[in-house]
């Protein structure tokens, strides 16, 4: 579970610091199917498509979670409840929260992401990458 921990950690600090970012990109495998508000991106050119738009739009971001548990009719997958408020690059301040579907491969890298915000609109912008 520690890695699910650090992907939160080091979203928020990979904004500002590189290091961050490739640990954080590190976290995940190359096969990584990630879903944004159920739009689904695979691979992780796309991952990295994803965070690199993300950050650009972003001055500052900090999430708070609940601790991944189990879900009990899906064996392998972790979710967690998340708060998350941030800065934009517009100077607008937002605040979200939702649900974090993960699951692991074998080597312990994420393999899976599903973010499902409660605000059905949330992921629009990112459609396109």
């Amino acid at each position: 579970m520690k890695v699910l921990d650090e992907y939160f950690h080091y979203y928020d600090l990979a904004k500002n610091d590189e290091t961050s970012k490739e640990r954080l990109i590190s976290l995940f495998s190359e096969e990584i199917e990630f879903v944004l508000n159920g739009d689904r991106k695979q691979g992780m050119n796309s991952w990295k498509g994803f965070l690199n738009m993300f950050y650009e739009g972003t001055l500052e971001i900090k999430h708070m979670y609940e601790g991944w548990e189990p879900v009990s009719e899906d064996p392998g997958t972790y979710e967690t409840k998340w708060a998350v408020c941030g800065k934009k690059a517009t100077g607008e301040v937002y605040t979200l929260t939702g649900v974090d579907k993960a699951r692991l491969d074998a080597e312990g890298k994420i393999v899976y992401l599903e973010n499902i915000p409660d605000t059905a609109n949330a992921f629009d912008k990112y459609k396109n990458i």
